[in-house]
């Protein structure tokens, strides 16, 4: 069984997310498809769901035709696409959001029994454990993507398809998935693998489709021999040798100080310095607490408590808009959320904080300055939109991320805060995120940001810290730091770390 994209095109206003894209991918394989965000991976995932309906081309499963007006029409053809954010109800059981739409019934009542046995054997059928009675809601979000897969199955799906799905995953449950994915393999479905983790592609795919710019530019049939840097060659149509391009840098005196910093999902009280000029990285597993300190830094958890100075002043903010107002800021991880606001331009999300600045008579917009302002940080940092009125949720993850550093770079800027600054950001779009926060650092900003992935605390940070179970453990030098040593004072105790 193959799956071929023939001549697939697809337009959205002021942008040609794809033109002319042809390729093919056969069950029993994974098939990576790889790309800068914008390449057009994410468009060519929702033609496939049935969300988007080309304009140009079409799909085919052997030798059918799919034409899908609706994501069921998708799901019925046994066509599934596991996004990053999960499609479950929280507040009904496992066994139900398997076979949501398909319950099993006489005469409008579910056979709970049956229901549950159904479930039970599904989620056995990929090697499973968990209680079909549980409600989604209590599950991990690991254990969530489980139950997607097993969604998947219950409708018979031959194409699987998995939209960055280690993105918020711990090592140990990346592991699983991959074992669940292996076993799609051997069960003969034709499995897409999205991501731009290279090593994560190198080591579960079998066969690797590089767009970019919305266009086919290579099919690798076997990646056999096939190294990363060849598929970023092709991403980018450059090489990239060095993504962190470090440079070392003058730094000064604290900018930031915090002491006896408390507040929920901290273990006691933490203190923390960064100086002007020093870009600290923090590392941890996940649930280590490192979301919740800069939150708690940020005053966006209530509770949060503990004494703060910004170059050498003592602070008594309570909130985030008081914090700005200090010179400190704060990128969010979850940029979709709590970064931007979707339905808004890139000028208005550009403008956001600083307009109240800038506005005529203290009450009227400023539609000058806005303009001028929008313009000059889409030029700074190479922000990719057809326009500065285009909405922001039509931009990709790592152009997105780059409105948001530039609606900070439109403040009186003295510390950043990041987290997961580069998560779901593909390899050319990172090296601009580094450059530009080193950028920052060489104009004495104080950065201090968390990242999930080891190499790249590594590779940016001139100093780092590890969290572990809501408490800062250690702190390395760069030159002091290895990979094997930071992990080993991440791990729990109970997994043999170091104390």
């Amino acid at each position: 069984m193959e799956l071929h994209f023939k001549s697939i095109g697809k337009g959205f206003p002021g942008v040609q997310a794809l033109s002319d894209v042809s390729f093919s991918a056969r069950s029993g394989s994974v098939h990576a498809l790889c790309g800068e965000n914008g390449a057009g991976k994410s468009t060519l995932l929702k033609i496939l769901s049935g969300v988007y309906f080309p304009d140009s081309g079409g799909m085919f499963l052997d030798e059918t035709r799919l034409q899908f007006k609706k994501p069921h029409d998708a799901i019925e053809s046994g066509v599934a696409v596991i996004y990053q954010e999960l499609h479950l109800v929280p507040e009904v059981s496992v066994a139900e959001n398997i076979f949501l739409g398909h319950l099993p019934a006489d005469k409008g009542v579910v056979n709970k029994r049956l229901l549950n046995q159904k479930a039970k054997a599904i989620l056995e059928r990929i090697g499973v454990d968990i209680d079909p009675r549980l409600k989604v809601g209590s599950l991990s979000l690991a254990q969530r993507q489980m139950v997607e897969i097993g969604k998947a199955l219950s409708r018979n799906a031959k194409v699987i398809a998995f939209d960055e799905p280690t993105s918020s995953l711990s090592s140990r449950e990346v592991e699983k998935l991959f074992e669940i994915i292996a076993e799609l393999k051997r069960q003969d479905h034709v499995v897409f693998y999205v991501s731009h983790r290279m090593d994560e592609i190198l080591r579960i795919c079998d066969a690797c489709t590089v767009l970019r710019d919305g266009q086919h530019v290579e099919t690798f049939a076997d990646l056999n021999g096939i190294t990363a840097g060849t598929i970023v060659q092709r991403m980018v149509g450059r090489d990239i040798n060095d993504i962190w391009a470090y440079r070392p840098r003058a730094i000064g005196d604290p900018m930031l100080r915090v002491q006896e910093l408390r507040g929920k999902g901290i273990h006691g009280s933490q203190s923390i310095d960064v100086k002007s000029g020093e870009i600290v990285g923090i590392f941890g597993l996940v649930g280590a607490g490192r979301t919740e300190l800069l939150k708690a830094i940020y005053r966006a958890e209530k509770g949060a408590r503990g004494q703060i100075e910004i170059g050498g002043v003592p602070q008594s903010y309570r909130n985030p808009k008081q914090a700005i107002k200090a010179g400190l800021m704060l990128c969010p991880e979850d940029r979709k959320r709590e970064g931007i606001i979707p339905a808004r331009s890139v000028m208005e999300n550009t403008n956001l904080s600083a307009r109240r600045d800038h506005s005529l008579g203290g009450i009227l917009i400023n539609e000058g300055w806005e303009r001028q302002n929008a313009k000059q940080q889409v030029d700074r940092l190479a922000i990719k939109t057809p326009s500065l009125r285009q909405q922001i949720v039509f931009l990709s993850g790592g152009n997105q991320q780059k409105v948001i550093l530039g609606r900070w770079l439109s403040e009186n800027i003295k510390v950043l805060m990041l987290d997961e600054p580069t998560r779901g950001i593909d390899v050319g779009a990172k090296r601009e995120i580094y450059e530009i926060l080193y950028t920052l650092a060489e104009s004495g900003v104080a950065v201090l940001f968390v990242s999930s992935e080891l190499p790249e605390v590594l590779g940016v940070a001139d100093r780092i810290l590890v969290m572990r179970q809501g408490a800062i453990v250690a702190e390395f030098a760069k030159s002091d730091a290895t990979e094997e040593s930071v992990l080993a004072m991440a791990l729990p105790v109970s997994e043999g770390a170091a104390a």
